[in-house]
């Protein structure tokens, strides 16, 4: 996976880990674990009882599912329950079952511009993929006609995610009601992961146009890793109709084993109501406020940017015929990194991708004091002087 790829090289380069003082992760995908201005505090201590450290249910604790089924229908409006939601150590081991379980019929389409896991998932497990165009020529926004057009013969599943890392291009409205309703045909499917929710304003999720989920092929992955700030408690979770989610438990029941019931308790402490009403205005206000922030100074730098009003990166495009390997082995030697565009490229055409002079830059963890010391990195390894 390219992100690793970077940070192995930045480590033989710099002579640290990404993440350790003195460094900036700028490619990293992950969410300051704070409180932020407005936000709820961080919980520091979850109860864990007995009953807690004995094996978990496959199909997640049930308060746990209950509670993000309930947040779903108070803020979305759809009507799904507890049995259309399965707990997953994390987002991509969902994304990931859902993607082992297709019948072998079905074919898998996503955008050429995605997340950078999702290549390696569909290799790995052998799952044929077709790439639709996504690039300056349409925004990194494929048209959803395209998405769910009608191809080679049998069913085909739209993969994406919402708002796209690492694009920040967010489907809302009409645009994602469109995709919901093509996943109630017969012949498409959605698997939608909206690990980037609370990241656009406001929030937005496909099951705002979801009823009935058991006559429908739509899976929506979200998790506590973004959102909810924490990461590091490996929570994820898929919402999908009860047939669909009965065979992911019974995956669990052999092939998982369940998620850590302490993680799920502290979960369980996040999804607090008025824990998550807060976060739902705090979020969103605190990252359009760093995206509005570095875009203008990117801006000044001569950057080209491409980025869309979601998520917490910008989408940049180098200026000179730079490449984007040449501006992070600038940056190695700064203590920085930032994530190559051809690795976000679902074709993986190397030196050749037209994504080569792309780069993700991640602002998710960065504190605002950082923000004059990043610009003055990234104007040195640029060559270029902002404009005041």
């Amino acid at each position: 996976m390219g992100i690793y790829e970077t940070l192995y090289a930045f480590r033989d380069a710099f002579g640290k880990y990404m993440g350790d003082p003195g460094t900036h992760p700028w490619s990293q995908g992950f969410p300051r674990t704070d409180q932020l201005p407005g936000g709820p505090p961080i919980p520091t201590a979850v109860s864990v009882t007995s009953d807690h450290l004995k094996y978990p249910k496959a199909w997640g604790m049930p308060a746990l599912r209950e509670a993000i089924a309930a947040y779903y229908r108070r803020h979305y409006g759809t009507d799904i329950t507890h049995e259309n939601v399965m707990i997953f150590a994390g987002g991509r081991p969902g994304i990931a079952a859902v993607l082992l379980f297709l019948e072998p019929d079905i074919r898998v389409r996503v955008a050429s511009t995605e997340y950078t896991p999702y290549f390696d998932l569909l290799r790995f497990l052998g799952r044929p993929f077709d790439a639709v165009a996504s690039d300056t020529h349409n925004g990194f926004a494929p048209p959803v006609e395209e998405l769910t057009r009608a191809g080679t013969p049998g069913r085909h599943l739209v993969l994406m995610s919402n708002p796209c890392n690492p694009t920040g291009v967010t489907r809302h409205g009409a645009d994602l009601e469109r995709l919901v309703t093509a996943a109630r045909s017969g012949k498409v499917g959605l698997l939608i992961d909206e690990a980037y929710e609370f990241f656009h304003h406001d929030p937005v999720s496909a099951l705002q146009f979801v009823r009935n989920i058991d006559e429908s092929d739509i899976f929506v992955a979200g998790a506590a890793t973004k959102g909810l700030q924490a990461p590091g408690i490996r929570i994820g979770w898929i919402v999908a109709s009860r047939r669909n989610v009965e065979i992911l438990g019974n995956f669990s029941s052999f092939g998982m084993g369940g998620v850590s019931h302490p993680s799920q308790c502290f979960a369980l402490e996040l999804l607090e109501e008025k824990r998550i009403a807060l976060a739902r205005r705090a979020v969103p206000d605190f990252y359009r406020g760093q995206r509005e922030r570095y875009g203008e100074a990117f801006r000044r730098l001569g950057l080209e940017l491409f980025t869309g009003d979601g998520g917490f990166y910008h989408w940049c495009r180098l200026p000179g015929g730079m490449t984007a390997g040449e501006l992070n082995r600038r940056l190695f030697k700064e203590g920085a990194a930032i994530l190559k565009g051809a690795d976000c490229d679902m074709l993986r055409r190397g030196d050749a991708s037209p994504l080569a002079n792309f780069f993700r830059f991640s602002f998710g963890p960065l504190a605002p004091e950082s923000f004059e010391s990043d610009i003055d990195i990234l104007r040195r390894a640029l060559g270029q002087a902002i404009s005041r």
